[in-house]
C-alpha cells in the first residue's frame, strides 16, 4: 500500500503533468494541503520534499511553485499510467515529433525479443519528445509487423497520425493498438544505464557527442508476447522517478 506522503506527492505530480497546475502556479500552503488530504503537516512536507527532489516544484520564503522549466520527464511506467487514464502519453506542454516510421528488418536482439525469424520485418518508430524549446528524450519503439495492417498510423510520420479516431479512443497509438488487436499490456519491465551519447543521439538532443545521457529500455507485453519494445535516452539534468509495490 502506498504511503500517505507518496499518495499526496502523486496527486500534485498528476495535476502538473495534466496541466491543471502550470509553470509558476503557487501550490496551496502546507496547512491547506494537510486539511484537504486529512494528513499531518509532516506528511505533506515529506510529499513536497519528493516533488522538490524530482524538480516538479521550487520553494521560496513565499511558498511552493510549479517549476518554470522542465527538469524531469516521465518514466515509461508514468506514460503507461497516463495512457490508461487519459488516452494520451504526453503531459501538459509536451510535444512529440515522429522522425521515422516504417517496416524494417530489425537487429537480431529485437527479432529475438519478438520471438521471430531474424529476416522478418517489424515496425520501427523514432520520435523526439520536447517541452517548449527543450528536448526531453529521443526514443525508438518497435512493434510486431502485423500491427501495421491493424493500425496503419504506426508506419506514418504525419502529424495527424496521432489524432483521436472516430470511436473516441485516445490519441495514443497504444490505446488504438489495444482496441484494434484485443491485446492489452499486462506486464512491463524497465532497464536503465548511463553512457556517452553517440553522434546521432547528440545531434537529435542538441548536445555534444560524448556528453552523458541516461539510456533506457522498456518492454510492455501480455501473455502472447511483446506488444511494444522501446529504447530511449535523456540528456543530463533530467530526473525520472516512479513508484513500485513489493
Amino acid at each position: 500500500m502506498t504511503t500517505p506522503n507518496l499518495r499526496i506527492a502523486e496527486c500534485y505530480r498528476q495535476q502538473i503533468r495534466d496541466g491543471n497546475l502550470r509553470p509558476g502556479d503557487r501550490l496551496p500552503s502546507v496547512r491547506e494541503m494537510a486539511e484537504e488530504h486529512g494528513a499531518a503537516t509532516a506528511t505533506v512536507r515529506a510529499a513536497m520534499g519528493w516533488l522538490r527532489i524530482e524538480g516538479w516544484i521550487v520553494t521560496t520564503q513565499r511558498g511552493s511553485y510549479v517549476a518554470d522549466e522542465a527538469t524531469n520527464t516521465a518514466a515509461p511506467a508514468d506514460r503507461l499510467e497516463r495512457i490508461r487514464r487519459t488516452g494520451n502519453t504526453l503531459g501538459q506542454g509536451e510535444t512529440k515529433r515522429v522522425t521515422f516510421a516504417a517496416l524494417i528488418v530489425p537487429p537480431l536482439y529485437v527479432a529475438e525479443l519478438f520471438d521471430q525469424d531474424p529476416a522478418e520485418q517489424v515496425i520501427r518508430r523514432e520520435y523526439i519528445i520536447g517541452s517548449g524549446r527543450k528536448r526531453l528524450s529521443f526514443e525508438v519503439d518497435w512493434y510486431p509487423k502485423s500491427f501495421a495492417a491493424q493500425v496503419p498510423d504506426l508506419v506514418s510520420t504525419a502529424p495527424g497520425a496521432a489524432t483521436p479516431n472516430h470511436a473516441g479512443i485516445g490519441n495514443d497509438l497504444l490505446a488504438r493498438i489495444e482496441a484494434a488487436t484485443g491485446r492489452a499490456v499486462t506486464h512491463g519491465r524497465d532497464a536503465m544505464h548511463s553512457r556517452p551519447a553517440d553522434q546521432r543521439e547528440a545531434t537529435t538532443l542538441g548536445i555534444a557527442p560524448g556528453d552523458p545521457v541516461l539510456a533506457g529500455a522498456h518492454e510492455w507485453s501480455d501473455d502472447r508476447g511483446v506488444i511494444v519494445y522501446g529504447e530511449w535516452c535523456l540528456p543530463q539534468g533530467l530526473t525520472i522517478g516512479y513508484e513500485y509495490k513489493i
